[in-house]
């Protein structure tokens, strides 16, 4: 894959099937009874405000990362796409072509009200936390550690799914139980840290340290755990050059915390509107990820 020199796609239309949700990136429809098309557009989002300026060719990395990792853990969990072609849901070619490598025709499952949030290393809000009292989501920790060090094994912070424009909300695993139950909440936890186990393993080996992880899970009518939405994307994701890596210091990485942090060196209250990103944001945004594509999927 290419650094795209196609159009941004920003939002999308289809007049042959119902929109049912417009969330940050993805543009869901309804196919059927039992299906859903989860369109992944280009629009990027930082501190949970969408961006009026499009990152180029995003949403087909982030679509085939996802499908790479759907197939990679195949054996572990099951996933939410179907077997049903693009082509037959959309037969109308010119309707089709804008969404060809950036759809999936999924099965339409029971989203869980949580996000699933693996923690490798500490950085971010987690470090953040640590500072303050020694713990991350209530987890203590040993004393002594610093900024970006790997946590003595992967830890499980869930937390609550907002709506849009609202912040999720970091929530104790007792907490994650009284929400869902205790049989989903070990499978989702249980599930959570051996994937990031897995994924880690397989990107230290290209040269990304996963340093943490967000996981989406859905169930059936027979409560079976599917993996679903996106999965260890630089959206969902914090990569890091494992070659610049450097404890003590926040390390370079292929997600949108280059993004993150251009936002926090301008006069931004972090409330919509957000502004434009210039051209070189726009540019050094779209290389990071197609990156970590290149890297993690080839």
């Amino acid at each position: 894959m290419q650094q795209s020199a196609e159009p941004a796609l920003t939002i999308s239309y289809l007049s042959s099937l119902p929109l049912v949700h417009r969330g940050k990136v993805r543009d869901i429809y309804q196919v059927d009874e039992q299906h859903l098309l989860m369109v992944t557009t280009d629009r990027i989002s930082a501190f949970d405000v969408i961006f009026p300026t499009p990152i180029p060719g995003k949403g087909r990395i982030l679509t085939e990362i996802s499908q790479f990792w759907f197939k990679f853990f195949e054996s572990l969990v099951p996933h939410h796409i179907s077997p049903l072609s693009l082509a037959k849901v959309i037969p109308d070619l010119q309707e089709r072509q804008f969404l060809e490598h950036r759809s999936m025709v999924v099965k339409k499952l029971s989203a869980l009200p949580i996000e699933a949030i693996v923690r490798g290393y500490l950085i971010g809000s987690g470090w953040k936390d640590y500072q303050q009292s020694g713990t991350v989501c209530g987890i203590q920790l040993p004393a002594g550690l610093l900024m970006a060090q790997q946590l003595p094994e992967p830890i499980f912070t869930p937390s609550t799914k907002a709506e849009q424009g609202d912040h999720d909300e970091n929530i104790p695993f007792e907490q994650m139980i009284k929400i869902i139950g205790s049989n989903l909440a070990e499978q989702v936890k249980h599930l959570s840290l051996s994937i990031y186990q897995k994924a880690a393993a397989h990107a230290l080996k290209r040269g990304i340290i996963i340093a943490d992880t967000k996981l989406e899970f859905g169930v059936d009518k027979k409560n079976k755990v599917y993996l679903i939405d996106e999965v260890l994307t630089p959206d969902s994701s914090r990569f890091w050059s494992s070659d610049k890596y450097q404890i003590g210091t926040s390390p370079e990485s292929f997600d949108k915390q280059y993004l993150r942090d251009y936002l926090e060196k301008i006069a931004w209250n972090k409330k919509p509107p957000a502004p434009e990103l210039p051209p070189e944001v726009v540019q050094q945004t779209a290389a990071k990820y197609l990156e970590a594509f290149k890297r993690l999927c080839t």
